[in-house]
């Protein structure tokens, strides 16, 4: 598909933490923007937040986003669909709160790009690297080749006793796997392509509507814990800036060759203590042991060179991140 440098996008959850961002990082450069929420009063704060932007910015209601056509009306007249809506949390019980959200959302945003789409021209959907990793036994550098089959074979074995973290994974694993099958059954009745953005845990500064820390997504939660609660510093993962993936779901329309790729946004493994040491030294939030993290050893890691190499993506420094996260938090009196 040719790059896609105006008009329309569609994004749906558009009140979600990454959401928001990709919402302003549009309008920043130009794009009309209609985010579908589930609803009036989720879209409130959107309103507000984006008002300078006037007809450019429009919210339209997705009440479930499992019911089939839901998306029928708002995917009509717009040019490219950046698919953000998906539930992240460590608390189902049954598999199915998570899997079904995120297959049949996925699923039911592509039919109706098909039906009712006629001029869109591609489809960026919001994956994670935990469609990509598999917990090795051996440190491992996970690509885009990579699929996380571990985690939905483990929650076909086990159902409502498989780990949290399976139940979450496998969700975006059969999603992002649904997305690509989908297309590849109907490539030649539609006119877009698709994208698969495969970020690891965000951080950084919240716009979207959050009511105290705690009722934050669970990434910027584990983050504020690191700060706030002492023995949350042990454990690690891979990171990105909420700006940086951001930009990514920009770039994907803009780059013509991003078109059928699966792409890791990531700004490199990290342990929590990094977090900590990455504060100024005038920071009133804990220290934990300051250097602890330099010698931990990453049994996962991701290569996200193509995310360089296709979008031109620069990243922020973990430095950066903390420091508008931190200052974010001030102004909110946390």
């Amino acid at each position: 598909m040719p790059a896609i440098t105006s008009g329309k996008v569609l994004v749906s959850g558009a009140n979600g933490f990454i959401a928001v961002w990709v919402v302003r990082s549009l309008l920043e450069q130009g794009y009309s923007v209609r985010g579908t929420v589930r609803s009036a009063d989720k879209g409130k704060h959107l309103k507000e937040v984006f008002a300078s932007y006037g007809e450019k910015f429009e919210v339209v209601e997705v009440p479930d986003i499992t019911v089939e056509g839901a998306f029928d009306e708002a995917v009509k007249g717009v040019d490219a669909i950046e698919h953000t809506a998906s539930p992240f949390h460590f608390k189902a019980e049954d598999p199915a709160e998570l899997l079904e959200p995120a297959v049949k959302g996925t699923v039911g945003i592509l039919e109706s790009a098909r039906k009712h789409g006629t001029s869109v021209k591609r489809v960026i959907i919001t994956s994670s690297v935990a469609a990509v990793l598999s917990v090795p036994s051996t440190p491992q550098v996970f690509t885009e080749a990579d699929w996380n089959d571990q985690a939905v074979k483990e929650v076909e074995e086990k159902g409502r006793e498989a780990s949290n973290a399976a139940k979450y994974r496998a969700s975006k694993t059969l999603a992002e796997r649904a997305a690509w099958d989908f297309h590849s059954k109907h490539k030649a009745e539609v006119a877009w392509d698709v994208v698969a953005l495969n970020p690891p845990m965000v951080f950084g500064p919240i716009i979207h509507e959050v009511s105290s820390p705690h009722a934050q997504n669970t990434s910027s939660q584990t983050m504020y814990d690191v700060f706030t609660k002492e023995g949350s510093t042990v454990g690690s993962g891979s990171w990105v800036d909420v700006r940086d993936i951001a930009l990514a779901h920009v770039l994907g329309l803009q780059k013509e060759e991003a078109g059928g790729e699966r792409i890791i946004i990531s700004a490199g493994a990290f342990s929590f203590q990094d977090l900590l040491d990455a504060a100024s030294s005038s920071s009133k939030h804990l220290k934990g042991t300051p250097g602890a993290g330099k010698d931990a050893v990453h049994q996962i890691r991701f290569n996200a060179d193509k995310s360089v190499r296709l979008l031109e993506l620069k990243y922020h420094t973990m430095a950066e991140t903390v420091a508008d996260t931190l200052e974010d938090w001030e102004k909110k009196g946390w």
